[in-house]
């Protein structure tokens, strides 16, 4: 009888030492929901045959890392905010220990700094058309921005080309979005750097998607690491045209595989430690690294560090190297695009003449003189006194030499005090009003104090008493003569 049990026994350890096994160790300890889209059909412009690969790739990958993925495709704008709602209705029941995925191939536009992602049924004809036939990226990242979760991670391969006649105007690429701006614990990462264009590829996936479900399978690698390595593997596989960019406010690690870690030390063809250390450093710091490097080790060192210091050290050390022209290109854009995020961001009439300033000839400065103008016209709406009231003067440019004295100063001295001042000096009158009672009765003079005066001459005798009251209210209030007789107390309140 016992061995039937202690079969029974081992066959079930086997099943679940099995089990732990093919699970992703990571996986385990926390909830995956991920939302897959791929838009291809698209309505009105040629279709993106690679979108629908690419979602079909990656819903297959997230499976294997234990994500529970929805899939959607070629969705128009109604079915992708409700698929978008109801994935947030997921990840929000799922509870705070859930790390919330979204990919998304397709067509993607920048609208006066704004980014699109692109429904299949939209038909602009003006690009005052996007806002209300597109949907907004940020309305997908504050969605699930508020959303109490351990991480969430974007990735959007929606940079290809603009395929819309009537946005000619359009900017290229999409606009830097810092996630450091928003909520904590977000990750996105864009298939090519802002403000770029990204390929579809002559395969069956873009280039984005191919390294991504290469690089992502390995084993023990952060996801920092694994997004350095996508960028390496997309550029050396466009020849430097495509190059991806990532932005991290993650405050929790995440792996989309557990495994092994001896595996996660394999380095990338020509790279070394180095290239896959994080920091920033100065572009002195990268003069010292680079110096006396090979111009190809060089290279995969600053495409996966990708800032603005690696490339230009890189530039000034190697400015024979055939990559070297494409690096200048690269660096120029980025700057480019740093700049209209500062102009954007700020938003005003200083930031956006600063843009025009230095990129007067991009293809960002039509867009930039249109929010020039509108941020002008911000005064429309103000009242008369207010618009044409001066601007304050910083304390800063007021004079300050003790010798300088003008005769008036530059900046009054609290303006309004004045007119305070003067408000309650009237309001005065009222307050004795209030506390204006009766007056109490004084008994005349005595007539003896009357007769022992002598008359004034002139008038006749029976005039005295007449005198007298206008005298005493002349003297002591000016309204005691107003009725007549002797004394009649106002002149007697003025004293108080």
């Amino acid at each position: 009888m016992r061995r039937p049990v202690l079969r029974n026994l081992f066959l079930a350890s086997g099943l679940l030492a099995l089990t732990q096994l093919t699970m992703p160790t990571e996986a385990a300890a926390e909830a995956r929901l991920a939302l897959v889209i791929g838009q291809s059909a698209y309505r009105t412009v040629p279709e993106l045959p690679n979108a629908a690969n690419d979602a079909k790739g990656m819903t297959e990958l997230l499976g294997n890392a234990g994500f529970t993925v929805t899939t959607a495709s070629n969705l128009a704008q109604n079915d992708m905010r409700q698929a978008i709602s109801d994935f947030a209705g997921k990840v929000s029941a799922s509870g705070a220990d859930t790390v919330a995925l979204v990919f998304y191939a397709g067509h993607g536009l920048q609208i006066d700094g704004e980014n699109y992602l692109v429904p299949v049924d939209l038909d602009p004809k003006r690009e005052a058309d996007i806002p209300l036939q597109g949907v907004r990226l940020n309305d997908l990242l504050n969605t699930l921005g508020a959303l109490p979760t351990r991480a969430r991670i974007f990735m959007l391969d929606a940079c290809r080309n603009n395929p819309f006649p009537a946005l000619s105007g359009t900017g290229h690429g999409l606009a830097i979005v810092d996630t450091k701006a928003g909520a904590q614990g977000t990750f996105i990462s864009y298939s090519t750097s802002p403000g770029a264009e990204a390929e579809d590829g002559t395969g069956i996936d873009s280039p984005y998607t191919t390294a991504a479900l290469t690089v992502a399978k390995q084993p023990n690698l952060p996801i920092e690491e694994v997004f350095k390595r996508i960028r390496v593997a997309v550029a050396q596989s466009t020849d430097g045209r495509q190059i991806p960019w990532e932005s991290s406010s993650l405050t929790t690690d995440f792996k989309f595989f557990g495994g092994d870690s001896s595996s996660a030390q394999t380095a990338l063809p020509g790279a070394s430690s180095m290239a896959l250390a994080s920091g920033t450093r100065s572009l002195e710091d990268w003069r010292k690294d680079l110096q006396g490097k090979p111009a190809m080790v060089a290279y995969e060192i600053v495409i996966t560090d990708d800032t603005v210091p690696a490339y230009q050290a890189y530039i000034e050390l190697y400015a024979q190297d055939t990559r070297t022209p494409r690096l200048r290109t690269v660096l120029e854009r980025r700057r480019q695009m740093l700049a209209w995020e500062r102009a954007t961001a700020i938003n005003t009439r200083a930031s956006f003449e600063a843009y025009l300033a230095n990129w007067d000839n991009s293809d960002l400065a039509a867009t930039a003189r249109r929010l020039l103008l509108r941020v002008q016209n911000r005064n429309y709406a103000l009242p008369a006194a207010v618009a044409a009231a001066p601007a304050p003067v910083a304390v800063a440019m007021a004079p300050t030499c003790p010798c300088s004295t003008p005769s008036t100063p530059a900046t009054p001295v609290r303006p309004i005090v004045a007119p305070v001042i003067k408000k309650r000096v009237d309001d005065t009158p009222p307050k004795r009003k209030v506390v204006d009672t009766p007056p109490r009765q004084r008994r005349p003079p005595p007539d003896e104090v009357i007769y022992e005066r002598a008359p004034p001459p002139g008038p006749p005798p029976e005039a005295v008493g007449v005198g007298i009251g206008i005298g005493i209210g002349m003297g002591m209030g000016g309204r005691g003569g107003n009725y007549g007789g002797p004394g009649r107390g106002d002149g007697y309140r003025s004293r108080y």
